[in-house]
């Protein structure tokens, strides 16, 4: 769970017991520049691959019942995985779309517009076939799981419900400021964006595939940002009845793709996973919470960035 300031993360041992640890968020990811429109989108990114790693390799040594204290994460192993990440990321859902159309579409079509939209396509339906394929596997299916208990208990949080397991779980399962949304909005971004750069050769095309990915994520960042902030209660909105209801039909639009695509990517939880994830919560909560109060105790530091 990431909060304002800090990240927690919750794991069962083996034996049942929750094992649950917090840290501070690194200053770039709460800063300043954290806060600077299309900029934010790249940190958001970096900083959901990065502190996911992390909480992967943690939460596997915790699970795996390891014994002796935990050995810290080498900036080698983080930063290769992270390279590692990016790298397959590229090749499976950009590279491999782009040489699929150039060789078996593009003889047969004259179109640079639809060559680029046929990419995008493509592009699409790998990361569809890709999830539903990893769906099949247990351990990603419990995964999906606990995506969808982290999402239950956000959303019983934001509507301030009672954070009580009977409660959660009449909770959606899918959330508007949610990863897979980012990532599909991702997916759709790169065919305009990449659609205006014409047809280039390919060694052009693939370097500007990894080049452009990042001016890519932080338009895909901050239309899912607007999509969220528009599906807010009405009373949040000002302006007339006409302009809550366009604003209404417009977080419709741009929300409902992503929305139905969570469907592959989250599963309904079982109340252990709830409580994991309701643990994760309320130490971030408690975390940010101690956190405000030092600031506001400390003469020169209440403002958010210092």
């Amino acid at each position: 769970m990431l909060g304002k300031e800090n990240m927690a993360t919750s794991v069962r041992r083996p034996d049942g017991e929750i094992v649950t640890t917090s840290q501070s968020l690194p200053g770039i990811y709460r800063g300043r520049l954290r806060k600077i429109p299309l900029l934010r989108g790249v940190i958001v990114l970096v900083q959901s691959l990065i502190t996911g790693i992390q909480a992967l390799f943690h939460s596997a040594q915790i699970a795996s019942d390891e014994e002796g204290e935990e050995e810290a994460l080498s900036p080698a192993l983080l930063w290769g995985t992270f390279a590692a990440s990016v790298a397959f990321t590229v090749a499976v859902f950009f590279v491999t779309p782009l040489l699929i159309t150039r060789h078996v579409i593009d003889p047969h079509i004259q179109s640079v517009l639809l060559s680029n939209v046929i990419e995008g396509l493509l592009r699409i339906g790998v990361f569809l076939i890709y999830l539903k394929l990893i769906g099949l596997m247990s351990d990603i299916r419990d995964v999906f799981a606990c995506h969808g208990a982290e999402h239950k208990v956000v959303n019983a949080h934001e509507k301030g419900c009672s954070l009580e397991i009977e409660k959660i779980r009449d909770y959606s399962t899918a959330h508007a400021r949610c990863g897979t949304s980012f990532l599909f909005a991702v997916l759709i971004i790169s065919i305009l964006v990449f659609a205006l750069l014409g047809h280039q050769v390919l060694w052009l095309s693939i370097l500007s595939r990894v080049i452009l990915l990042p001016l890519v994520a932080a338009i895909s960042y901050e239309i899912t940002q607007l999509a969220a902030k528009l599906a807010l209660p009405e009373e949040s909105h000002g302006g007339s009845r006409s302009r809550k209801l366009t604003q209404k039909v417009l977080a419709s639009v741009l929300l409902s793709p992503g929305l139905m695509l969570q469907s592959l990517t989250t599963r309904e939880p079982s109340d252990a996973q709830l409580e994991v994830a309701l643990s994760a919560l309320n130490r971030v909560i408690e975390a940010d919470k101690r956190c405000g109060e030092e600031k506001e105790a400390t003469p020169g530091s209440g403002h958010p960035d210092s």
